[in-house]
């Protein structure tokens, strides 16, 4: 198995490329969507979040109110580390369960761990090859305003939370430069597929 960490900032084309690898042939888990998953009703993180931050962020239905919790951790550093420190263990456990599911459904398997924070997480040395998907900011920002209704202010607000593109770019072993049209993304991520199977091969 070839275990590949794809990362890249908010509108960078990160989920494009991931699609793509996948048409491919790559089993691609999605990060933001374990993430979703170890908080379903029910699962031992979503008891320890009502612990740590009262029912109040619980919805009538049992399940997680984003909306809630989210009022609460936004201003408070303290408070947003509180909640990694619950979610990001269960985020890592779950992913490693699925790595080795595709692993035994598939020795040679390429599987794709599609996580935009990889940076943020420090999960770098997990990886076979680290891939860096990475558009301008001013590229990202009219993305963002276009495809997502969002104000320029809005836009930039959510790329400095994240990571810088320094930072990504430092823990890279390839760059995929989207930039482009979406065409020479996905030429890229074509050639990238190449050379994951040609490795595979050797």
């Amino acid at each position: 198995m070839q275990l590949i960490g794809l990362t890249g900032g908010i509108a960078s084309g990160k989920s494009v490329v991931a699609a793509r690898l996948a048409e491919h042939g790559a089993v691609v888990v999605d990060a933001d969507q374990v993430a979703r998953e170890v908080v379903e009703p029910g699962s031992p993180a979503l008891a320890r979040i009502a612990e740590e931050f009262g029912s109040g962020v619980i919805a009538s239905d049992g399940s997680l109110d984003r909306a809630a919790l989210g009022a609460i951790i936004f201003s408070s550093p303290e408070k947003r580390a509180a909640l990694n420190a619950i979610t990001h263990p269960a985020v890592a456990a779950r992913s490693h369960e699925l790595f080795a599911a595709a692993q035994a459904a598939d020795p040679d398997a390429i599987v794709v761990y599609d996580v935009p924070l990889l940076v943020d997480a420090g999960r770098v040395d997990e990886f076979d090859l680290v891939v860096v998907v990475n558009a301008s900011t001013e590229t990202r920002i009219s993305r963002m305003m276009q495809l997502r209704g969002m104000t320029h202010d809005e836009a930039l607000h959510r790329i400095n939370s994240q990571a810088t593109d320094t930072e990504r770019l430092a823990i890279a072993d390839v760059v995929i430069d989207s930039n482009g049209t979406l065409e020479e993304t996905l030429q890229q991520a074509d050639v990238l597929w190449e050379n994951l199977r040609s490795h595979a091969r050797h």
